[in-house]
């Protein structure tokens, strides 16, 4: 049963949620066709497969899923990845990862957002990389509807 919960992002208006809590799956999706400002041609695995899979074999936080998906269209940000999870939270798109060198890093974030409802983590609570590369960030699927006073 979908309920009005205030959005503290959006004032005068509420957020219909379906499923807000913090046991909602969370998706981790990094692009392995990444290359990190390597030219197209250059041998090897590119830094977006070893980031994958340096990801992948240092374990995810429990209620993550890693998920390869191709060309975040960031190709000129260095490495990306994407956080989602639930139609109650916020999805965001980070880059200007160097490679497999981030992977603490990204899954000791993956893990704060898991713990959330909202997708939000508070600002100062963000690793320094997490401050300064967001590339996007896009509304939670629940919609907003216009605040008529208190329920």
């Amino acid at each position: 049963m979908p309920a009005l919960c205030p959005d503290p992002t959006q004032k005068g208006y509420v957020r219909v949620t379906f499923s807000t809590n913090a046991a909602a799956p969370v998706e981790l999706l990094v692009c392995t066709t990444c290359r990190r400002g390597q030219p197209t041609d250059a041998q090897g695995p590119r830094p977006g497969a070893m980031l994958y899979s340096a990801i992948d074999a240092a374990g995810l936080p429990e209620g993550v899923t890693l998920r390869a998906v191709e060309c975040l269209s960031n190709c000129d940000e260095g490495c990306s990845i994407v956080l989602r999870g639930g139609d109650g939270r916020w999805t965001y798109v980070y880059g200007r990862f160097d490679g497999a060198e981030d992977a603490g890093t990204i899954l000791d974030v993956a893990a704060r957002y898991r713990e959330t409802s909202d997708g939000l983590i508070p600002w100062r609570e963000r690793p320094t990389h997490f401050r300064k590369n967001c590339i996007a960030r896009i509304p939670p699927l629940a919609p907003l509807v216009p605040s008529f006073g208190d329920f």
